[in-house]
This record gives structure tokens, C-alpha cells and sequence, in this order.
């Protein structure tokens, strides 16, 4: 690990969830290619849609998936399905592992990791559950992850529920979870606000994988090959 390796911060706002997973389909490619590229953390929200990880199981989702009425992507991170729509602040880490530690488990304590200290500064005692992959608040389910990583290159990453609609996840049994309701921290902490997380996320990111943030305000160049092709 070293302290002055930097992270590329990109906010890309509110955009359709196919359009974001290509952007880090070539984030991934580019490092592929060159090993010395930076660490990115692509911030997003998107419109309403359910994923299902490579081997999710089609008994979690409530809905018929040959004619749905929603949109929905089967994609190539691990776990069950879930469910994003705005208010919910996702994040994509494209880190090269190399530079970090090659190690799964490792990998995915570290992001519940950032989510806890994120929840911490809100005075909110997070926690993790034994055998589970997330983040708990009173034994609501707040931040969910599921990663794919790819020649120790990682992408997908972690969904926080701050001030989203629930009642999407109604249509689904998310995370193939059952028995642990999901929740977000308006719950527990009123008015609070993507805007206002998301630099508090960025910091503790930073000082949980040792990196130093820059952020890049323009636009990826590929949105203007695909933005015709991909609507919101």
C-alpha cells in the first residue's frame, strides 16, 4: 500500500445504470492495459432498476422477468438482486489491487469499512453481520455490495441508502436476505442528503485505502459515443 498513490474522484450524477456499468467496463480495460493508471471512484445515482448478479437466484425477484415492467440488468458482480433508484449514492471503485492487497474478503471489509465510518460520522453505530456482506443500522440493511474483480482489477462496488424511495425493494427479496428489513439513514437522521454525504464517503474512502483524492469534473469521453444510444 502507498499513501501517495491517487484516486480519481468522478460524480457523474443521476444516469442510467447501462451507461454507467460500460464506463466502467472501460475504466477496467484501460487499466488492464496500463498498470500504472490511477484509482478511480465513480459516485452515481440511478433512475429505478433491479441487477442480478451472475449467479443470483430467480426465486428472489417477485416479478416475471420474460415481460417486465421495470428495467433490469443481469450483470457480472457477485451476489443476489438489488435494487437502485436516486437517493441512493452508489459507488464504483476501479482499483488495482496490486497496489492494495490481493485479497477478496479483504477487499469487501474494506468498503463496509468506509460505509461505517461514513455512518459514524452521523453519530449512527453501524455494523457488520457474520457470514453477510453489507452494512447494518439497528438491524436495517443500509449499504449493500457486490463486486467483480477481474485480473485484481475491481468493479461494481457499494449502493448506501440515504434518502431513497423504498418501495422498490418491496418487489424483490434483496440480497436473497429475507428475515433483515432494508432501511436507509433518513431513517435516523433527518434531512440528510446525498450532496452532503458524499464528501464525508470520499474522505473516509481515502483513509481507509490510503489514497490521495483528486477530483475530475469533466465528462467521461465515451458519453459521447454512447449518450444516443443509452437513455436515463
Amino acid at each position: 500500500m502507498t499513501e501517495d498513490r491517487k484516486l480519481i474522484v468522478q460524480d457523474i450524477g443521476l444516469i442510467a445504470y447501462k451507461l454507467a456499468w460500460e464506463y466502467q467496463k472501460e475504466l477496467v480495460s484501460t487499466r488492464k492495459q496500463d498498470s500504472n493508471a490511477d484509482d478511480v471512484l465513480v459516485l452515481t445515482e440511478h433512475p429505478p432498476v433491479y441487477t442480478l448478479g451472475a449467479g443470483s437466484q430467480e426465486q428472489f425477484v417477485h416479478f416475471d422477468l420474460t415481460n417486465p415492467s421495470y428495467k433490469v440488468h443481469r450483470v457480472e458482480r457477485g451476489g443476489e438482486v438489488t435494487y437502485h433508484c436516486p437517493g441512493q449514492l452508489v459507488g464504483y471503485p476501479i482499483l488495482n489491487l496490486h497496489y492494495h492487497r490481493k485479497d477478496l474478503h479483504w477487499y469487501l471489509r474494506q468498503l463496509e469499512e468506509v460505509v461505517i465510518r461514513t455512518l459514524a460520522h452521523y453519530n449512527l453505530l453501524a455494523k457488520r453481520i457474520q457470514g453477510l456482506t453489507g452494512v447494518w443500522v439497528d438491524d436495517y440493511k443500509v449499504a449493500a455490495i457486490g463486486i467483480k474483480v477481474s485480473r485484481w482489477i475491481t468493479m461494481h462496488g457499494f449502493a448506501l441508502n440515504i434518502c431513497p424511495d423504498l418501495s422498490g425493494f418491496e418487489r424483490i427479496t434483496p440480497c436473497g436476505i429475507a428475515d433483515r428489513p432494508v432501511g436507509s439513514m433518513a431513517q435516523f437522521v433527518h434531512g440528510i442528503t446525498l450532496a452532503e454525504v458524499k464528501p464525508i464517503l470520499v474522505q473516509h474512502f481515502t483513509e481507509v485505502f490510503r489514497l490521495s483524492a483528486q477530483y475530475l469534473e469533466e465528462s467521461p469521453t465515451s458519453w459521447r459515443r454512447h449518450a444516443e444510444d443509452i437513455k436515463v
